[in-house]
């Protein structure tokens, strides 16, 4: 069963903000980062994705679909970057 919870938008500056109540942070394990999204006439918030998440395992599925060559070919001109440059 879904949990309803009325509340009212703050003002922040020029925009709102809406308190989200302890009971729902919990329930939906929301932390710091979250993705919002519109949906006709309401909002969707849910857990954000840490950056990269995923990535290696679409890296390992371009590879197994032969996805993962070089598109312009190695002319070399990384070799200034190799020889002259300190790291």
């Amino acid at each position: 069963m879904a949990t309803l919870i009325k509340t009212r938008l703050i003002k922040i500056g020029n925009s709102r903000g809406l308190r989200i109540p302890a009971v729902l942070l919990e329930q939906l394990q929301l932390t710091d980062l979250v993705e919002i999204e519109v949906g006709d006439d309401h909002l969707i918030i849910r857990r954000g994705k840490p950056p990269r998440a995923g990535w290696a395992e679409a890296f390992q599925h371009m590879a197994a679909q032969g996805d993962d060559r070089l598109l312009l070919p190695d002319t070399g001109l990384n070799q200034w970057a190799e020889t002259e440059w300190e790291w």
